[in-house]
């Protein structure tokens, strides 16, 4: 079990710990929806420096990108970022990644934690254009300072007008006293906010001023129910190596002006249109959604499974997200999830569920 930076300083202040992706990781401090709340209503600090980071450089570091993701990276200038993700050859995905322009010829990859060896066999088993790559994940850590009052409670922190970085975007520069920290407009929570990239050695220093600054410590309990309450896709749960980008709502990252790999399988099936369809759900009755739960019709007839679900904080009801055929995609569909021996109404939402 891998531990981060910062994990004494967890330990240090209560949290509950768990493995996740290889890591000792707190997945709560205050408990769930306290710290929900902390986040939808002011600003929560989470170490997510489990995620990997590779630095692509060189002339032919675009040419590797383009050809190994969804995306349209060509589209990015210095200072931009980009979620995308890495097909595979069967019609599935590899991982969804950010993708950061550094400089011109320097990329930086954020893959998630467990599939930082995968996603580097992956792209190097590509690499037959000579783009440098290097794996800086063991080296680097990660915090997202997430909420509407992040601006506000961080600008003392940093010489740089943090309201003037606008969503995606990002600059390199000082913040909690540490220079060269990458401090980008981008989380995983939908209440906006940063996430700061910086050395292990420097990520206690800006863990403590952040804190200091008024961020509560949040676990990735509280980090999952509010990116459902989102509907942002979690690797593992929502998307994985069987599942495309088409049928998983993301063919607005799957760009068709170019190849990569599996583009015209996937370009066919855009056009023909899905199976199946990763659909938001809310309850209509009292109960908790789960992972792997069916999905039934009206005569009880599994027509697919709950990928993620939860109690969410903020609507005080069942949600979740899972696939079914596109008959029952449309919003406003009635479908029914099997929580036990109970055969719980759902109705088919549009996304967000919480809406800012």
């Amino acid at each position: 079990m891998k531990n981060t930076a910062l994990t004494e300083t967890h330990e240090a202040l209560g949290a509950k710990m768990v493995p996740f992706a290889g890591y000792n990781m707190p997945v709560q401090y205050d408990g769930i929806n306290i710290e929900h709340e902390a986040v939808r209503t002011g600003v929560g600090v989470f170490d997510v420096s489990h995620m990997g980071e590779f630095l692509i450089e060189g002339p032919n570091a675009l040419d590797l990108i383009q050809k190994t993701c969804s995306n349209d990276a060509s589209k990015l200038t210095v200072g931009k970022a980009q979620y995308s993700c890495l097909p595979n050859d069967d019609g599935g995905i590899v991982d969804d990644l950010i993708i950061y322009k550094i400089k011109e010829e320097t990329y930086l990859l954020v893959v998630n934690a467990s599939n930082i060896e995968k996603d580097w066999n992956w792209i190097s088993s590509k690499n037959d254009v000579g783009a440098e790559m290097k794996d800086l994940s063991e080296n680097y850590s990660l915090l997202a300072i997430q909420g509407p009052k992040a601006v506000d409670a961080m600008q003392t922190l940093s010489s740089h007008d943090l309201s003037e970085i606008k969503f995606y975007n990002f600059v390199v520069g000082d913040f909690a006293g540490v220079e060269h920290v990458i401090i980008s407009a981008t989380g995983y929570t939908g209440s906006g906010g940063f996430e700061i990239y910086c050395k292990n050695s420097e990520v206690k220093q800006v863990w403590d001023k952040v804190v200091e600054a008024g961020a509560k410590p949040i676990g990735l309990a509280a980090r999952d129910t509010l990116r459902l309450e989102m509907g942002y896709c979690l690797y593992g749960n929502d998307i994985d190596d069987t599942t495309s980008p088409i049928e998983a709502g993301l063919s607005w990252i799957t760009k068709f002006s170019k190849t990569f790999t599996n583009s015209e399988a996937l370009e066919d099936e855009k056009r023909r249109g899905a199976e199946r369809k990763l659909v938001a759900f809310e309850l209509d009755d009292r109960g908790i959604p789960r992972q792997g739960y069916d999905i039934v019709d009206s005569s009880g007839r599994k027509i697919g499974i709950v990928t993620s679900g939860t109690m969410s904080p903020s609507l005080n009801k069942g949600i979740g997200l899972g696939y079914v055929p596109t008959v029952f995609a449309d919003v406003n569909s009635k479908i029914n999830i099997q929580i036990r021996k109970k055969t719980i109404p759902a109705t088919v939402v549009k996304l967000p569920f919480y809406k800012l």
